[in-house]
């Protein structure tokens, strides 16, 4: 797994082995995430989503303690999968990566807890899978709007962004951090120390 310039967030660009009968790869390796992480992924759910073209999710985000760190890649089509970074105190506060998934290269990206996620479907039945360190939970879930002037995340062009009402309507960043909603980064911190020291992460 490699580093992207954001604390917290990863990518795995693993080896593809095709043959004539297919392809196979391994997406995720315990013993590799541990090495990058410091600690075990928490397997608490996993989802699948299938999206048209343009269809943009995200930026979501979950309070932490415990948050939701989560595993994503994409299994057909491509997406263009993007980390932002919401917690407030942050060395990178405000800043985004992007990397693109697809069923070609099968990369995997791997976000923390208190990290925002939002993807924007590059192909029609683009199917994203993802593992996710707690349950879902509606009142600890929010978000932020993903075309924030302020956030300025770079989504493809030539692609019309097509989001839900939910999406719609979020906050802009500097209202979710106004009103109180943004992860403290400290608090973010001291979650991951303790996960790496093996104890339970606090609101479980």
């Amino acid at each position: 797994m490699r580093s992207l310039g954001i604390e917290g967030a990863w990518i795995l660009e693993p080896k593809v082995f095709p043959d004539d009968r297919g392809s196979f790869h391994e997406w995720f390796r315990g013993t590799d995430f541990g090495e990058a992480t410091g600690h075990e992924m928490s397997l608490a759910q996993a989802n699948c989503s299938v999206s048209r073209r343009g269809v943009l999710r995200g930026v979501h985000f979950a309070d932490t303690p415990p948050g939701q760190a989560k595993y994503v890649t994409c299994v057909r089509g491509a997406v263009l999968d993007v980390v932002v970074d919401l917690r407030v105190g942050s060395p990178s506060f405000g800043r985004w990566e992007a990397a693109r998934l697809d069923e070609d290269t099968r990369h995997a990206l791997y976000l923390s807890e208190g990290l925002g996620h939002a993807f924007m479907a590059l192909t029609d039945d683009a199917t994203v899978i993802y593992l996710c360190s707690t349950g879902y939970a509606p009142e600890r879930e929010h978000g932020v709007h993903p075309l924030d002037a302020d956030l300025a995340i770079e989504w493809p062009q030539g692609i019309e962004p097509l989001l839900s009402p939910k999406d719609a309507e979020a906050p802009s960043l500097a209202e979710a951090r106004r009103t109180g909603l943004l992860p403290e980064y400290e608090a973010c911190r001291a979650h991951y120390e303790r996960l790496r020291a093996g104890g339970r992460p606090l609101g479980d």
